[in-house]
């Protein structure tokens, strides 16, 4: 009797051993992906994400937050991301210059030469502005070139 009392002992010391290495929480990751949100739960569990935005919801809350305190995960990665170049320009049709207007055939508008859309539409054609307009055509925000 002797020895299994010792046996559950002993049993039963692993299993409280065994289950509080279980709760221990792990260190943050070395390197979380930029701008993860990372996390220590109430409970023990440790939460990774794009947000801080429900994060340990379920495991009874956020214990800690791992990281820069009260820096919101975007501004870090916006700090650590490069900066992005604008986005690029469609190329300019051959065949405009001095005196054309260059006529949008899908919305029947004409924009004037040095505008944001001369010869960038997808569809269209330079003609003058006179023969624009005598083919039904309106000017871009009702501006005329000349």
């Amino acid at each position: 009797m002797n020895t299994t009392l010792k046996s559950l002992l002993a049993a039963a010391g692993f299993l409280i051993a065994a289950s509080s290495f279980a709760q221990t929480p792990a260190p943050a990751a070395a390197a979380p992906a930029a701008g993860a949100a990372t996390a220590l739960c109430k409970d023990g569990t440790s939460y990774t994400g794009e947000s801080k935005k429900g994060a340990c919801s379920g495991h009874k809350g956020i214990k800690e937050w791992y990281g820069a305190k009260g820096a919101p995960a975007a501004a870090a990665a916006a700090a650590a991301a490069p900066a992005k170049a604008a986005p690029a320009q469609p190329a300019v049709a051959a065949g405009g210059g001095a005196g054309k207007v260059w006529v949008n055939s899908a919305t029947k508008t004409y924009h004037c030469s040095g505008s944001k859309w001369y010869g960038k539409t997808k569809a269209g054609e330079y003609m003058s502005e006179a023969d624009a307009k005598a083919k039904g055509n309106h000017a871009d925000h009702g501006k005329a070139c000349s």
